[in-house]
């Protein structure tokens, strides 16, 4: 019953089996390309999808990447904050101004004038956290300096003394000169 139409027009001498066989034959490659045509239809579809799905786990890299880098940022400014709170060293009341250059800018903090001498020997170091500017030893300034060098505005060597000036030692600066 399956070839019932074949078997009855070959029964009625209309056509011989070679024609009928090659029928079959080019039915059944027809069926095939259409196979074929469709599985790289899907094969294509795949290879879209597998694009797809690289595309987004490398941007999804990428986001990450950038998220562990601010979060390491944040940790560093926290890092700082803390130093700078737990070695800060206070200004006094004083009523010297000491200027310092930030920014291409001169700023000035009020300092004593023993704290001013400290900061001029390189004891003490003028750090930035936010927008405040604050004191801390030397030692702390070199840690902070390690996680972010453009937090400490002025580290400076310490004082050389009459004999290292060499040529400069028979000039003298006077006492009361103040930058």
């Amino acid at each position: 019953m399956a070839n019932s139409f074949q078997d009855q027009l070959l029964k009625a001498g209309l056509v011989d089996s070679n024609k009928l066989k090659k029928a079959n034959r080019e039915k059944h490659k027809e069926r095939a390309q259409q196979q074929h045509v469709a599985a790289s239809a899907s094969d294509a579809a795949k290879r879209q999808a597998q694009q797809a799905g690289a595309h987004k786990a490398e941007r999804d890299r990428e986001l990450n990447r950038q998220k562990l880098e601010l979060e390491n940022k944040k940790a560093l400014a926290a890092q700082i904050k803390q130093l700078v709170e737990a070695n800060r060293v206070p200004k006094g009341d004083g009523d010297i101004a000491y200027n310092f250059q930030y920014a291409s800018k001169i700023q000035r903090i009020y300092v004593t004038a023993a704290t001013r001498t400290q900061i001029v020997r390189g004891e003490l170091v003028i750090v930035r956290v936010g927008s405040e500017y604050d004191l801390v030893p030397k030692h702390v300034a070199e840690k902070i300096a390690q996680r972010d060098p453009s937090c400490v505005l002025s580290m400076k060597d310490p004082a050389p003394s009459a004999d290292d000036e060499g040529e400069y030692a028979k000039f003298k600066i006077p006492d009361d000169l103040i930058w």
